[in-house]
């Protein structure tokens, strides 16, 4: 399976809008980031979780013509507002799955509706097939995905795991027999917002404490702010199994 990410920033992207902060004024490219989202491929099958409001953009650097299904961690504006920009992927392929807890598709409908209501006459209606989820397994494309439970402050997240590889954002607290979920993936990628406590996000010493209780061979911190600080320097005080992922890093699992 490729992973792609598509998007390692926080709601605010990096540079954020009319920041003189250092990081938001730096010329390395792994210091821009665009909102959270990954693209995997395996066998011709791509899958995206979530589609934020650079969805359109990241489709376009990664030269993306088709999408088998959209993975939703939650219902959050830089998790979900591109959701209008599949409507190429519907003219060209027909409706596209997506993959959501109720309450997610609930408030998606509400935001979106002309993309379910088949009824409104509009061009782009019907344009999502609703697969709800739960914290129970489901497959897709013949793999199948363990949902994994999580809170962002008092709102359920969902992260997920695929064969052995597992992705988690947004996340401030996962409770033991969630981690046991992860234990054996060879890559987990987890949200880490920046160095001081965050109320609704692993700061990065709660993501590598995680990491720790996890020991995959690999991890990558994603979902991270300009405060975190510069790309380069926070990548050297890693341990050597640790990476910061930046946008367009491709790995293989």
């Amino acid at each position: 399976m490729k992973v792609t990410f598509l998007g390692t920033g926080t709601s605010q992207g990096i540079p954020v809008i009319g920041s003189d902060h250092p990081v938001c004024l730096s010329d390395n490219p792994k210091d821009k980031r665009l909102r959270v989202s990954v693209m995997l491929e395996w066998e011709g099958h791509t899958y995206v979780i979530d589609c934020g409001p650079d969805f359109r953009q990241q489709m376009l650097q990664a030269r993306c013509t088709k999408i088998d299904g959209i993975l939703f961690t939650h219902e959050h504006a830089d998790h979900t507002s591109g959701l209008d920009d599949i409507r190429p992927f519907y003219y060209k392929q027909g409706p596209v799955p997506i993959y959501a807890h109720n309450r997610v598709i609930s408030q998606l409908k509400d935001r979106f509706f002309y993309l379910f209501d088949s009824d409104n006459g509009y061009l782009g209606a019907s344009g999502v097939v609703v697969n709800p989820i739960e914290n129970n397994p489901f497959c897709i494309a013949n793999k199948t995905v363990i949902p994994i439970n999580g809170t962002h402050y008092n709102l359920q997240v969902f992260g997920f795991r695929i064969d052995n590889f597992a992705y988690l954002t947004d996340m401030k607290t996962i409770a033991n027999d969630e981690i046991e979920k992860l234990k054996g993936v060879e890559v987990l990628v987890v949200n880490a917002l920046r160095e001081t406590a965050h109320p609704a996000h692993f700061n990065l010493a709660e993501a590598l404490a995680l990491i720790d209780k996890v020991k995959p061979k690999k991890a990558y911190l994603t979902h991270i702010s300009h405060m975190l600080g510069f790309h380069d320097e926070v990548e050297a005080r890693l341990p050597e199994h640790i990476h910061l992922a930046y946008d367009n890093l491709k790995i293989q699992i």
